[in-house]
């Protein structure tokens, strides 16, 4: 009998929000759309294509790989005469654009676009949007013209649910997103069932098909911790420091954590600024750490009594599933998000009762002490399972 074999599609992968990241810390929606191009580069053919600051940059697979290499050694090189005309952009920004000129294979201005993707991608090529970002109708519109599949990732719908934690003008720019992604793609893949319920929730008439497919979630790498004024036990706060994170709750509750100390990861976002007041006041037990690689971050996280995570909201929030996958106990609000990934796994508390959240830190920090402390085994979602699931689809 004859065995039946189906090439994979040539896949096209926006790549904007990662060069639009170079030379910065991936955040979790980087961390998606790197895992897409690392996991795409070994499932047949792959372009990629980013808009950068003069137009639009196409690269072939061999471009894509040097993409990936550049995310993790930095080595961008030199910027060009070009990049030198772009006033404001951010240097490494601006190194990384002009690497792309040199490798790629085919650039323009933005009005060329449909011509260029017709020179070089075949009909029916599979695109895939990860970063929420460069979703315009040009390109879409350029992207119709090769008979192409869109596939569009929606982490969250965080700035149409929560308004007051955004930027100005973030939620109507999300809305403008959400609604040509519900209009104009043939799949939207989210990232749990929370999210694919908020969508059905804010579209405006029938959505595409949509997939579900959990985010892998490696356990992550642990180096040696870096020593401080800190002593045992000590808790950890993992995230940006912005409003919807709530570290005000935490800054408010720890005078009366006695003989713990807490150590806030994360770089300063924007609008926060009772909290930075706060912050810059020094106030006793509490350590600021901004600039920590992953491997000392997680080496120290896992040396603590517990990751602490108050925010109000999350899409998927990457810090107490990877503390979970370290046996470090977990303490967070009650969000749907984790109930549907870790279960029974972390302690829930309302971010609204502050009492509820000091006498639990105060529990656990005694339970560090005796040593009762840790969390029972979880297996995080892998990204085997998840591809497995999407690469069907695209």
């Amino acid at each position: 009998m004859a065995i039946t074999t189906h090439n994979p599609p040539t896949r096209l992968l926006d790549l904007t929000r990662l060069i639009s990241r170079a030379g910065r810390a991936m955040t979790g929606v980087d961390r998606v759309e790197f895992a897409y191009l690392e996991r795409l580069l070994g499932e047949g053919p792959l372009f990629g294509l980013i808009r950068s600051s003069f137009g639009y940059i196409l690269l072939d697979q061999e471009g894509c790989q040097h993409v990936r290499d550049r995310m993790i050694d930095g080595a961008w090189g030199p910027p060009d005469r070009l990049a030198k005309l772009r006033k404001g952009l951010d240097p490494t920004r601006a190194r990384a654009e002009a690497y792309l000129r040199r490798i790629c294979l085919d650039r323009c201005l933005p009005m060329r676009l449909s011509r260029m993707l017709s020179r070089h991608l075949p009909i029916g090529v599979h695109y895939l949007n990860i970063g929420h970002s460069n979703l315009s109708e040009r390109v879409i519109s350029a992207l119709r013209l090769r008979k192409s599949r869109i596939a569009v990732m929606v982490h969250d719908t965080i700035p149409l649910d929560f308004p007051q934690y955004q930027r100005p003008d973030t939620t109507d720019r999300f809305r403008a997103f959400f609604d040509r992604v519900c209009r104009r793609a043939d799949l939207i893949l989210c990232n749990s069932y929370q999210t694919a319920d908020d969508m059905a929730r804010h579209a405006k008439g029938a959505l595409p098909e949509i997939a579900v497919a959990h985010l892998g979630v490696p356990v992550p790498k642990t180096g040696t911790a870096p020593s401080g004024a800190w002593t045992k036990p000590y808790f950890v706060s993992l995230s940006t420091i912005e409003p919807r994170k709530n570290h005000a709750l935490l800054l408010d509750i720890w005078p009366q954590v006695l003989d713990a100390h807490l150590i806030i990861c994360g770089h300063r976002g924007w609008e926060n600024h009772d909290v930075f007041a706060k912050l810059d006041a020094k106030p006793s037990r509490v350590h600021e750490l901004n600039d920590l690689p992953d491997d000392q971050l997680f080496a120290l996280l896992q040396g603590s009594a517990g990751l602490l995570f108050p925010s109000f909201a999350e899409g998927y929030g990457l810090p107490p599933i990877e503390a979970a996958a370290l046996h470090v106990p977990v303490l967070c609000n009650d969000l749907p998000i984790y109930r549907e990934i870790m279960g029974n796994i972390p302690v829930y508390a309302d971010a609204s009762d502050r009492y509820l959240w000091q006498t639990t830190i105060i529990q656990m920090a005694e339970a560090h002490r005796t040593g009762l402390g840790g969390t029972p085994a979880f297996i995080p979602p892998s990204w085997d399972e998840h591809f497995k699931t999407v690469l069907t689809l695209i």
